[in-house]
């Protein structure tokens, strides 16, 4: 078990994240993000997660984030661990956590916050490439999901959707849906907060809805079985994992139309269960359950 060192706040929300362009040779794929714009996958990558010091042979890469920095920090569910990642896709270091990590979020520049499941939030920043402990946030219902949207926060349990303030008070229950186990999964926030989306496992569905709760669309596709984490694109398009169907697809901003398949199983994906826009290096990162690899693709 890794020593807490001390812990680091940041009062400022970081809101400056840029693009770099990227040159190089590969395979090109063309994907539709809107009729403005074409976004071409030029490049595919594998890198490693898993390190010597894990307990379970096998990774589970239930969330990814990348940080303007250019590090990126990755759940490990089966290891019950965070682990940090350089610019190479290199772990610098990593943390042991209190409970499984399901899945993490950016707060700041330097600082993300991680849902534990039923252990709560652990907030963790980022220091001098190494990973530091701060505060916890606990809940009274699982923690499924977390997602940071100026200032407030949005937490999944798996039946619901919760908007919490970062201290921790209860906003709102905002949505919830108990026919089965999964049918609140993951969230993302559109990037200017009037749209909320979530997947619904169970269903095999991605649902679109107003910051008040109300359903505003729903979206099926052959190619999505099983959707889990989701992410939005500086763009404004949501990149989504279906983890039964090994695909990550892309949806428009108002979550009713799919635009480009961006990966199958041909590209490598088994049970894709986070996906991840680096906009350091102008790449998409996905995750896996069962597997000890990140792919990694790079756009141009």
């Amino acid at each position: 078990m890794k020593v807490q060192r001390s812990m680091i706040f940041k009062a400022n929300i970081d809101i400056d994240q840029y693009l770099t362009k990227q040159s190089s040779l590969g395979r090109i794929l063309t994907l539709k993000m809107n009729p403005n714009q074409v976004l071409t996958v030029k490049k595919k990558s594998e890198y490693y997660v898993n390190i010597s010091f894990d307990i379970s042979q096998t990774c589970y890469t239930n969330g990814i984030y990348s940080l303007p920095s250019g590090h990126v920090v990755v759940t490990d569910y089966a290891n019950a661990k965070l682990k940090l990642f350089g610019q190479h896709y290199k772990v610098s270091d990593y943390c042991d956590m209190a409970d499984f990590p399901l899945d993490v979020c950016q707060i700041t520049s330097s600082e993300v916050a991680v849902a534990l499941g039923y252990t709560g939030v652990q907030f963790m920043s980022v220091s001098n490439r190494q990973l530091v402990y701060g505060r916890k946030l606990q809940l009274p219902h699982a923690a499924s999901d977390i997602v940071h949207h100026q200032g407030a926060l949005y937490i999944t349990s798996g039946h619901a959707l919760y908007h919490y303030t970062l201290t921790g008070a209860l906003v709102k229950k905002l949505y919830e849906n108990i026919s089965d186990s999964m049918t609140v999964c993951k969230c993302a926030v559109s990037l200017t907060g009037d749209r909320i989306y979530v997947t619904n496992q169970d269903y095999h569905k991605l649902l679109t809805l107003a910051t008040d709760g109300t359903l505003l669309s729903t979206f099926t596709d052959p190619e999505l079985e099983g959707p889990t984490s989701l992410r939005v694109t500086p763009s404004g398009q949501v990149s989504v994992c279906g983890y039964y169907s090994y695909t990550v697809i892309k949806v428009d901003r108002e979550g009713r139309k799919k635009l480009a398949t961006l990966a199958t199983h041909k590209e490598g994906l088994s049970l894709p269960s986070s996906v991840c826009y680096n906009s350091s290096s102008h790449q998409i990162i996905v995750g896996m359950q069962k597997n000890n690899k990140l792919i990694v693709m790079k756009l141009k």
